[in-house]
């Protein structure tokens, strides 16, 4: 755990770990290193989440880095534009779980002073979160079959298999096997060639696959074109998608579009992406990395705006430091209390 001080800012590293190795086709990790702000001024406290991801090319030195260099953007919490264009100034490119968890920070602390939730404060609709699905992560094949019984014995209706596996048939079927009546998303993690793609669109479609996340590398857009072109299964944007302004170009080669607090640079941007993807005739997924209650809270605020939910990050931690959060197996009520809802302890 390290701390540091800026002004009204502070900030605090923790290592939040999962209560199980989490396996990707990239990578398994059970140690993710989080970073939360604190902007307290005024009586009021608001705080925020950075939550990095290799993939997108931070890390929790970049985020340790990057901080003190852009905690002056957050002058006045209630200047939400200006934010963004100093945020942007200091930093054109890169680093968006910092910017994201400076944005949440100016947010909460908003919407604590005039005491209302932050989808109140932005004038959202209060409509029923979609059910989260639960994801099952790259392992053995007993284990993930164990990971999949147990999430549907508590109650979960929607799984998500992570894939990007020499025994990617296989491992739809035994999944299909132990929890027959779910609902089941398949990631890929853009770890698929396009004939190995191919291939794996009828065995997803027999079975009764929702969707499948990022099949192809992030770059191939013309790939992803191609295989929605021929695909009964609707195909779903996550590594291809970097920044508010990559929308427009993912429309033509995908169905829908995953957004992240944290990749995206926060939840207004990603308010903004929401819009332009409806705009564009998109799906919207409302997504999360391995993060605290506090990140998920951050999110759920949002997602009653989309067709699906993977807000699962913090259900597979063994030590979430936040708490607020009301779950009914993968049902996450909206959250009701002031900012975003989550408290810390």
């Amino acid at each position: 755990m390290t701390r540091a001080v800026t002004g009204e800012l502070t900030w605090e590293t923790r290592e939040l770990h999962t209560a199980q190795p989490f396996g990707i086709a990239r990578w398994t990790q059970s140690v993710y290193p989080r970073t939360f702000v604190t902007l307290d001024s005024g009586g009021v406290r608001g705080q925020g989440e950075s939550a990095p991801n290799a993939f997108y090319g931070e890390t929790g030195a970049t985020v340790q880095a990057v901080l003190p260099l852009l905690a002056g953007a957050l002058e006045d919490p209630w200047d939400w534009d200006g934010l963004r264009a100093r945020l942007d100034a200091r930093m054109p490119q890169g680093h968006p779980s910092v910017k994201c968890a400076l944005e949440m920070a100016a947010l909460d602390w908003c919407a604590r002073r005039v005491g209302l939730p932050v989808w109140r404060l932005l004038g959202l609709s209060p409509t029923a979160l979609p059910e989260s699905s639960y994801t099952v992560s790259i392992a053995e094949l007993p284990e993930m079959r164990r990971q999949a019984r147990e999430a549907a014995a508590r109650g979960h209706g929607v799984l998500k298999v992570k894939l990007g596996t020499a025994q990617d048939e296989q491992i739809v079927a035994a999944l299909r096997e132990e929890a027959p009546v779910a609902a089941l998303r398949v990631d890929a993690n853009a770890a698929w060639s396009r004939p190995q793609a191919r291939r794996m669109l009828g065995v997803l479609e027999a079975a009764g696959v929702e969707f499948v996340e990022q099949p192809l590398a992030a770059g191939d857009l013309e790939g992803h074109a191609a295989l929605r072109g021929v695909s009964a299964v609707p195909i779903v944007a996550d590594e291809s998608l970097h920044h508010v302004s990559d929308i427009m170009a993912l429309a033509g080669a995908f169905d829908g579009v995953n957004l992240k607090l944290a990749k995206l640079g926060g939840p207004l941007r990603a308010l903004e992406a929401l819009r332009l993807a409806r705009a564009h005739g998109l799906g919207v997924l409302m997504g999360c990395m391995i993060e605290s209650s506090l990140g998920i809270a951050a999110a759920a605020h949002l997602a009653g705006l989309c067709d699906w939910a993977d807000l699962d990050g913090a259900l597979l931690l063994a030590d979430d430091p936040y708490r607020g959060l009301e779950w009914t197996a993968g049902q996450l009520a909206r959250p009701l209390g002031a900012g975003w809802g989550a408290e810390l302890g």
